[in-house]
């Protein structure tokens, strides 16, 4: 297993609002986010050498071309990067691993989605099978909440909480696609989309980007941030089944490609107990459910016990560990190949003490968590300051 822990730097990064973008394009988008990223580095395009660009929908863009196009990096490596909704993040991963190998000296790695433009009320999803074949991400996910109120007794009240708090902190954001509190009696009486998933349980449809510039830490240290950049302590990335759902031993109740990348990290990252070691998380919220199963699978609590960890207030931004303290994906959107690389810059910035929204006192260490498809594909990032 590769191991990345200190090897890489982040110098700079940059980010647009996420929202129904309708007046943007997909070039206007990647130019915002990397454009903010370099100023936030303090280098220009000439001083970048490759870019990895994450998308998952051909119709954002095809090859390298997503970003060199717009960003004029022409006569430059330029990689696409797709791997369900982890694409942002493991375009930061190939982008970390060109560093670290000494290919490179300075890059950027971004993400990007436009999925207003094309109409329709959820995303376009095809997932090859005669009975799932029309079926929704929310009806997918739908089925670990059911199965997650049979097995652990939780309610439509405990996914509410999640609701309440990531539109909570949302509301504090100004790039978050969505800038209102809720109340818990909102969110259960909200429109039904898959039962037990109604309006608020699901993330919305949004439009952005994100990018960061990544570098060698001997070069960070000369640079525009030079006593508070970033340093990439782990970086894990793990393939389940495409669909787990066929597998006999699938239970529904986890994601085991967040357990087996969540464990490659701590590892790498040599992190033993994380809820006690790491400050915050931005994890992949795509629907309620899944930030309850993922705070589970990334061991801040037992099995079961995701719902009651919200609900005592754990997962706050002054809790035992911030969970999505930007809003996550449910209240700050969820454009596919941008979100990876928007997670790891509000962990950036957190860390630097420079956040956005609502700032996590004294955060020190920072993880990202991206989960792709029915929870086919995951990657796991964890920054720290340089000590």
């Amino acid at each position: 297993m590769g191991n990345m822990k200190d090897k890489t730097a982040i110098m700079g990064v940059g980010c647009t609002k996420f929202g129904e973008l309708w007046e943007k394009d997909t070039e206007d988008l990647i130019v915002d986010a990397a454009f903010e990223a370099m100023d936030d580095a303090g280098v220009t395009p000439d001083d970048i050498e490759a870019t990895w660009v994450g998308n998952l929908y051909d119709f954002t863009g095809l090859s390298g071309g997503v970003a060199a196009e717009p960003l004029k990096l022409f006569g430059k490596p330029t990689t696409r990067v797709e791997n369900f909704c982890a694409s942002g993040m493991d375009a930061f991963r190939n982008a970390c691993f060109a560093v670290a190998s000494g290919a490179y000296d300075v890059v950027l790695a971004c993400g990007v989605e436009k999925l207003m433009d094309v109409g329709g009320s959820g995303l376009p999803v095809d997932m090859g099978h005669p009975v799932f074949r029309g079926a929704s991400a929310p009806g997918m996910f739908a089925l670990a909440a059911t199965r997650s109120f049979h097995e652990h007794g939780w309610t439509r009240e405990d996914l509410a909480h999640v609701a309440v708090k990531n539109h909570k902190n949302g509301a504090l954001h100004p790039k978050a696609h969505f800038r209102r509190p809720i109340t818990v009696e909102t969110a259960v009486n909200a429109p039904m989309i898959a039962w037990p998933l109604g309006r608020f349980d699901a993330c919305g449809m949004s439009d952005g980007a994100a990018a960061l510039v990544i570098t060698r830490p001997e070069i960070a240290k000369q640079s525009k941030h030079k006593h508070d950049y970033a340093l990439t302590k782990a970086n894990a990335l793990t393939m389940n089944a495409f669909l787990p759902m066929y597998r006999a031993s699938y239970d529904w109740l986890s994601f085991p490609a967040t357990e087996a990348a969540a464990r490659q990290a701590y590892e790498e990252a040599g992190i033993e107990n994380p809820v006690e070691e790491i400050d915050l998380a931005e994890v992949h919220d795509c629907f309620t459910i899944t930030e309850l199963l993922n705070i589970q699978d990334l061991g801040f609590c037992e099995r079961g016990e995701g719902a009651k960890f919200v609900r005592e207030g754990h997962a706050d931004v002054d809790g035992k560990i911030a969970v999505n303290p930007s809003g996550g994906l449910k209240c700050f959107g969820h454009p596919i190949g941008a979100t990876g690389c928007r997670m790891l810059c509000e962990v950036t910035k957190q860390i630097q003490g420079r956040a956005d929204g609502a700032q996590v006192k004294n955060a020190r260490l920072g993880l990202g968590h991206n989960l792709g498809g029915p929870g086919s594909v995951c990657s796991v990032t964890i920054l720290g300051l340089p000590e």
